[in-house]
């Protein structure tokens, strides 16, 4: 279903406010820790929930280190969409440019 070659990226440190964030990880991995405004959507549900995710905005795709969702830009890219990007280094290089999470246990956020 999906697979990659080059696929547009973006740092951490430069993702803006104002982009919409698409977390593709798992469950576990969500409640462990995830950025506050990102959207959770696992990778094996892309396909049917296309119309979730905007064509109007600039869209970063994020998993735990970057593969995952290198492989959803380039699926998305191949559907048409021209407004996505991968965080390199994915929720890692979130977490160690200092940015922003959460979790939904209450605890401490983290990378799992």
């Amino acid at each position: 279903m999906f697979g990659h070659n080059q696929v547009p990226g973006i740092g951490a440190a430069e993702v803006p406010a104002e982009a919409y964030l698409l977390d593709v990880r798992e469950n576990d991995e969500w409640v462990a820790g995830h950025a506050p405004e990102a959207h959770h959507v696992p990778m094996h549900t892309i396909p049917a929930r296309l119309d979730e995710i905007p064509v109007d905005r600039d869209v970063v795709v994020v998993c735990r280190s970057g593969g995952r969702s290198a492989q959803v830009v380039a699926y998305l890219l191949q559907s048409g969409r021209d407004n996505v990007r991968n965080l390199d280094g994915g929720m890692t290089a979130w977490a160690r440019a200092g940015r922003p999470m959460v979790n939904e246990d209450g605890g401490t956020p983290q990378v799992a």
